[in-house]
């Protein structure tokens, strides 16, 4: 199904529902700093990023954006932006700092602070549990591929439930499981580094085992709460008709997409993606023990969707790994900092799909964004055409997709402002506001005031 996008320069309340919810994200590891201040222990990223090659320039989230000591003004200025919502993730490290068992009460005083702030200034406080800083003490006894980081994770989700619950009432578990498995123990590029296929499919399931696992610990404290997990997809195309082209591009949705919304919505791992993984599966490895899928499928009140851009992809037999597929690149695309294509039409396509295939209640996009070289002009302005566009055109392909009958409920752009971008540490800028990591110095970016204008003009259109 095509949809024409609806002219990007025209978007108004009318192109969404009256109860859309608009916000900016973050998340702790990447802002906060105060890595060794409030009783926090150190967390697998710290660890990656003290461990010498694996970081660009050897940076580190020591300091970051040092939202820590700048929450007021920081908050301030999310509220100076017209969001109505904000996306923040808590640090595990920070609330029980030996992964299971006592509690640190200054950390939970921080969060605290964050939400009541929040509240103050009349944005809705969206809590993720989980974005990839796992403490490093659980590593060491195994990490993810490990069954009991699972059963951690889920007292961890009780704990910050239970305070933070009479406030917070939209939660997410986990963020991007896909990333944390297999970048940090597939591939190596994320913490905390590690190259085993069999590790990463076996974390793969743990993560999704803590999704359900946090699902029950929320509604156990907050039956009010709404409760999802935050999926990274991207629609999967053949680079062209051929067939062998199009099972590649199958493979590669089974392995991006489909392994974590199958179990997900109750339809358990797609099996040809287990065959292909062989040995390394977590079926072969004996890790899916009864009742797993049923917890993970535990009922969720929407889907998180972290979407940047798509796959194109051809058939690559000799590739040397167990999928068999190439990424290419697509002639006269645009493509961003991180080499990824512009391509938000694919961004219809793929909720018109997810609507489709599996009939979410809800879905959210709760990052979505770009990385552009950024510069401050002698005028103290970010001219950041780029990313504009790239906000524009992607509200806009939002917009055909509730035409065509998806159930979108909410954006995120990803974010708020610069910060530790990872293995990139601070070389790849995402914010629509740009901080100078010298001084601290925080700019509103052209996108920033495009979106903060938008979102004025939205608000006025409802009003009327």
């Amino acid at each position: 199904m095509t949809l024409t996008l609806p002219d990007t320069t025209r978007l108004t309340r009318q192109n969404f529902p009256p109860d859309f919810v608009f916000g900016v994200a973050t998340s702790s590891y990447q802002i906060e700093g105060a890595a060794h201040e409030g009783g926090r222990s150190p967390s697998i990223w710290d660890t990656f990023c003290a461990t010498p090659g694996k970081v660009m320039n050897g940076e580190n989230g020591d300091v970051a954006c040092d939202h820590y000591h700048r929450l007021d003004s920081d908050l301030d200025l999310i509220a100076s932006l017209n969001v109505n919502a904000y996306r923040f993730s808590v640090a595990w490290p920070r609330i029980i700092p030996g992964g299971r068992g006592a509690t640190n009460q200054a950390g939970l005083d921080f969060y605290s602070r964050l939400v009541d702030g929040l509240l103050a200034r009349d944005i809705t406080p969206w809590l993720t549990l989980y974005h990839w800083d796992l403490p490093q003490v659980l590593q060491d006894k195994g990490g993810w591929p490990e069954r009991d980081t699972a059963l951690a994770f889920g007292d961890y989700a009780a704990v910050v439930a239970a305070e933070l619950g009479d406030r917070v009432k939209h939660w997410i578990t986990i963020n991007e499981p896909w990333v944390a498995a297999f970048l940090g123990y597939g591939v190596g590029i994320h913490a905390p580094g590690h190259t085993d296929l069999a590790e990463s499919f076996a974390a793969s399931h743990h993560l999704l085992l803590a999704h359900g696992l946090g699902v029950q610990a929320v509604r156990a404290s907050v039956p009010d709460a709404q409760v999802g997990i935050t999926l990274n997809l991207g629609a999967a195309y053949p680079a062209s008709s051929s067939p062998a082209d199009e099972a590649a591009a199958h493979r590669q949705d089974g392995f991006a997409n489909r392994w974590y919304l199958g179990p997900v919505f109750g339809r358990g791992y797609p099996q040809d993606t287990v065959d292909l993984l062989g040995a390394a599966s977590p079926q072969a490895q004996g890790l899916v023990l009864p009742g797993d899928l049923e917890m993970i499928s535990s009922p969720s009140d929407f889907l998180g969707v972290n979407m940047y851009s798509r796959s194109v992809v051809e058939d690559a037999p000799d590739n040397g790994d167990f999928l068999g597929v190439k990424q290419v690149k697509v002639e006269g695309s645009e493509y961003t900092g991180f080499d990824w294509e512009v391509a938000p039409q694919s961004l219809t396509d793929l909720m018109l799909r997810l609507q489709r295939d599996y009939n979410p209640a809800a879905i959210y996009i709760t990052e979505n964004g770009a990385t552009y070289p950024d510069h401050v002009s002698p005028d103290g302005t970010v001219h950041d055409t780029a990313r504009t566009r790239y906000f524009q055109q992607h509200l806009a392909a939002l917009g055909a997709a509730i035409t065509g009958g998806a159930k979108m409920a909410g954006y995120f752009a990803w974010s708020l402002m610069d910060n530790f971008e990872w293995a990139e540490g601070y070389d790849k800028r995402f914010g629509i506001v740009h901080v100078d990591f010298g001084t601290q110095a925080r700019t509103l970016k052209a996108s920033g005031k495009w979106y903060q204008d938008f979102l004025a003009r939205t608000q006025q259109s409802k009003a009327t």
